[in-house]
């Protein structure tokens, strides 16, 4: 019998299974992709991802990111990040990162799925392999979330969200969050000649057709499409709880709000490491409070914004507002760091 099953090879479950190595579990992770996996994605991981990944010895190299900037036609705000920067990194390079890790570790991979559940007071059986728990990391919409009952009814208006990729030299070392009435594109450098591009909406259109109500972005896209479009949604998955029995979410699985702030990896990461110490503790229902407790700020900055993004009204105030109140720019980024 092994410690920890993990049902997706995603970030989420390859730091998790990662973790538990280093902790001394044997892990086995079940995905039925081939590695690297890639998916939409901002791919600009926060500094306290960047942090996360050395902890757990994956070495990962790409674009420094220096801070964080809004953007509304003329009107600018920006903030650095305090201390060490952030990262542009191709979702593919971290995810090749993470998987050579965990092999490193002598944690196994195999190829599937994790369908039925089955749980005793001591055990939890799927996919063939029995283990003492399971932690599903199976992405936003998680099949294991929803067959153990913890997935809550979705909103009407979701937000989507749809990436491409640029040849292009990166104009900027920040991150450059554009505004506009229908939503937010985010650019960011992830190589010396390449530039990912993520637009959030809650209108349902094409790629391009978004990318068009950001005319003064469109102009630096100098370059060719280097990639394919490829799309998330709906972003916003309500849950229950983060356990039941033997089973621990984490990553998307565990809960998403919005892509806003930029933060999916770094949280990934965090409750990946939170749940495995409640694990190793011996204390699996503690990584409620402490998921709670970790993606709190995230929830109430992120609920904020997007509040505000709702509104027409009070939308285009975001980007003036930040622009005449740095300080208090300033303070919402390094709290989100």
């Amino acid at each position: 019998m092994i410690d920890v099953l993990v049902s997706g090879g995603g970030p989420a479950g390859l730091a998790a299974a990662i973790h538990a190595a280093l902790a001394g579990l044997e892990a086995v992770v079940v995905e039925p992709r081939t590695a690297p996996v890639d998916k939409a994605c901002g791919e600009g991981v926060m500094p306290g991802g960047v942090a996360a990944l050395r902890g757990l010895g994956v070495e990962v190299t790409g674009r420094e990111l220096r801070g964080i900037r809004y953007l509304d036609g003329a009107v600018r705000a920006e903030a650095s990040f305090r201390g060490p920067g952030g990262l542009g990194i191709r979702r593919t390079a971290l995810h090749s990162a993470l998987h050579e890790r965990a092999l490193g570790l002598g944690v196994r991979m195999l190829p599937g799925k994790v369908g039925e559940v089955h749980q005793s007071a001591d055990t939890i059986t799927a996919a063939g392999i029995t283990a003492r728990w399971l932690i599903a990391a199976d992405g936003l919409h998680s099949p294991l979330r929803r067959s153990l009952g913890l997935e809550l009814p979705g909103r009407p208006h979701g937000r989507y969200g749809l990436r491409r990729h640029y040849r292009a030299e990166p104009w900027t070392d920040f991150v450059e969050v554009h505004w506009s009435r229908h939503g937010e594109a985010y650019v960011t450098p992830v190589g010396d000649d390449l530039v990912g591009v993520a637009v959030l909406s809650d209108s349902r259109r094409g790629y391009d057709d978004h990318l068009a109500g950001f005319p003064a972005l469109t102009a630096s896209l100098r370059g060719p499409a280097a990639t394919e479009v490829r799309g998330a949604g709906p972003l916003l998955q309500r849950v229950r709880r983060r356990v039941a029995g033997r089973v621990l979410l984490v990553g998307d699985a565990a809960g998403y709000l919005d892509a806003l702030t930029g933060e999916g990896i770094a949280l990934a990461l965090a409750s990946a490491g939170a749940a495995v110490r409640c694990l190793a503790a011996g204390r699996p229902g503690a990584y409620e409070r402490a998921w709670v407790r970790l993606t709190r700020r995230h929830r109430l900055l992120t609920g904020a914004l997007l509040a505000a993004s709702r509104r027409p009204g009070t939308a285009r105030l975001i980007v003036p507002a930040a622009s005449r109140m740095p300080p208090l720019f300033s303070a919402a980024i390094h709290a989100l760091q």
